[in-house]
């Protein structure tokens, strides 16, 4: 028991630069505290002793404002930052070293008792401030979920998913370095180049609609010099292009 305390308290202060000492984390990171009572909850609860494993579950909430099912499955190293309000339900299963920030849930969808309902990290997962997962699908190796995104389906290895609901923005080539610094501390999800899909898409459309209108100024213009006549099309508000991508920003 204390050899994988030892182990968490030195992935922490590894992964948060707020983190001053191992006195300092082990006495004021409820996230700490709350996985090392989950662990209590989960031994009560694999020996059927399920009453007691809930009512350990229930202190430890109240003392950390952090609810984990006793039946929920967390592998080594997992970091709750900050904490406040997370949510992990009873088939919720949580692979190595991944990290959870305050206000998520790891929710289900299904009301069928004894059925996988809930989501499964695997490992190296990120999932930023209240980001809800709902679902029983997997969310793929170090993949990423933004602050507020709410997932419920599959997402790819490497990937990280935005909005709500959530789009998946498809891991691109990055230099090692940065994806060194990625899988060490990836604040609330965020990453380099991490926009919104939707977003670079209407980013697209309008520097496409700009092209174009440029160009049918130009064969107009071909056209009255050769004097060919072309009627003037009705007066339409000027088409702005740097307005409207600042727009969607």
């Amino acid at each position: 028991m204390f050899s994988r305390l030892r182990e968490d308290i030195a992935s922490i202060r590894q992964r948060d630069p707020a983190a001053r000492s191992s006195w300092e984390v082990l006495t004021c990171y409820p996230g700490l505290h709350a996985i090392v009572m989950h662990r209590w909850a989960r031994w009560c609860w694999t020996r059927e002793l399920r009453w007691m494993g809930r009512f350990i579950s229930h202190v430890a909430r109240t003392l950390t404002g952090i609810e984990i099912h006793p039946g929920a499955q967390i592998g080594r190293r997992v970091f709750i930052y900050n904490g406040m309000g997370v949510v992990i339900g009873e088939t919720a299963e949580i692979g190595d070293d991944c990290t959870i920030y305050q206000g998520v849930t790891l929710g289900g969808t299904s009301l069928s008792k004894g059925a996988k309902r809930h989501p499964t990290l695997a490992r190296g997962v990120i999932i930023g401030a209240g980001a809800k997962v709902l679902g029983s699908f997997t969310v793929g190796e170090e993949a990423k979920i933004g602050s507020n995104a709410v997932v419920v389906k599959e997402v790819p290895a490497g990937a990280t998913a935005v909005g709500n609901p959530a789009r998946i923005i498809q891991k691109e080539a990055a230099s090692p370095r940065d994806e060194a610094a990625a899988r060490m501390f990836s604040a609330y999800g965020i990453t380099p180049n991490g926009d919104d899909p939707l977003s670079k898409a209407l980013h697209g459309l309008i520097d496409n609609a700009a092209t174009q209108e440029h160009q049918i100024g130009k064969i107009l213009a071909a056209l009255t010099a050769a004097g060919i006549a072309c009627e003037p099309s009705p007066a339409t508000e000027k088409f702005d292009p740097d307005q409207l991508n600042r727009l969607v920003e």
